[in-house]
């Protein structure tokens, strides 16, 4: 996993969207995975402006949503759905017969996991995954823990996590449960690019780069794809060794 540093999350954000726009050029029907958030945000709204002024298309491509919230319906106004829509989905042309999103509503959460991740075996597997990183080194909703075999799962919320997000919801206080692509759905994917911005991000990046890999640190998986790139800018990459990022 190499770590690109850029200069602040502006440009690392128009970096990571190239990248899914060159995907998009190349193969028009690929298959996305993308993450909810503050971090990918600016690429999902460089994606946006693409689409608008450079005529960047999504009309052939599919999307999977890393995750959701369990108990909440896709109207929530907290959910990922409506974030996603909100965001980037109900802003370019994507089809939403090919826009997947897990059903945190679903009356049987562990048959709403089975089918998600078949709809992602069915459509080929993904060709690029874009992940936020947690301040525990969590990617998708896979906490310090989870195992690098898991496919998709209703997992439990750290407290840390359930904190950052907590402003989301009436009286600050966010799900206990969600459900969240696996580790080795994510590894499964043709190419990942794992975002980090910010000093608080900071220890999490240094830790998933040059640490161990180790279920205690989601995100160090990532190490051994072949294929994954750590997009950071400079706060985020702070903590780093001399040598690590280019």
């Amino acid at each position: 996993m190499r770590a690109h540093v850029f200069p602040d999350y502006e440009t690392m954000s128009t970096a990571a969207a190239d990248v899914v726009a060159q995907g998009l050029e190349e193969n028009p029907s690929m298959v996305l995975m993308l993450p909810t958030g503050i971090t990918p945000l600016g690429m999902c709204l460089r994606l946006v402006e693409m689409h608008r002024s450079e005529g960047l298309s999504f009309a052939d491509a599919t999307f999977f949503n890393l995750d959701e919230y369990l108990g909440l319906r896709p109207d929530h106004e907290a959910s990922y759905h409506v974030y996603m829509k909100e965001n980037l989905y109900g802003l370019i042309d994507a089809d939403p017969a090919w826009i997947f999103v897990p059903d945190g509503a679903a009356p049987d959460p562990e048959a709403e996991c089975e089918r998600y991740e078949a709809a992602i075996v069915e459509a080929g597997g993904i060709d690029v995954c874009v992940l936020g990183l947690g301040r525990n080194g969590h990617i998708g909703f896979n906490e310090p823990g989870a195992p690098f075999d898991s496919l998709t799962r209703v997992v439990q919320l750290s407290e840390s996590t359930r904190k950052v997000n907590a402003g989301d919801f009436e009286a600050d206080r966010a799900p206990e449960r969600a459900i969240t692509v696996g580790m080795a759905t994510i590894f499964g994917s043709k190419e990942v690019l794992l975002l980090a911005s910010g000093t608080n991000k900071a220890g999490a990046v240094a830790a998933a780069v040059e640490g161990d890999v180790s279920e205690s640190v989601p995100a160090s998986m990532l190490k051994n794809h072949p294929n994954a790139s750590l997009f950071l800018d400079e706060d985020a990459g702070s903590d780093l060794g001399r040598g690590v990022a280019g």
